[in-house]
């Protein structure tokens, strides 16, 4: 199974969309700086999870939240729940 995951930093309000195999190896790396993108924002915390069969399915789900009305409409769901 792959997921997509929203990262929340603990400490500048940073938001990283992303996907994986491995969820809990893949916070690992983005909060020991092995993560190019994100190495300047740790730590994190997963706020956010989707989980999907394919790998293809996952990268489309994660470019539809990361652009336009997807991105609108993650930000209005974690919002409501007080994490975005």
């Amino acid at each position: 199974m792959y997921k997509i995951y929203v990262l929340k930093n603990l400490t500048d309000n940073f938001h990283y969309i992303g996907h994986t195999k491995d969820i809990e190896k893949r916070l690992h790396e983005h909060n020991y700086g092995k993560v190019r993108s994100t190495k300047a924002h740790i730590p994190f915390e997963v706020i956010y999870t989707e989980e999907f069969k394919t790998k293809s399915e996952a990268q489309q789900r994660k470019y539809y939240l990361k652009r336009g009305k997807g991105n609108v409409c993650l930000r209005e769901m974690l919002k409501s729940q007080n994490l975005w």
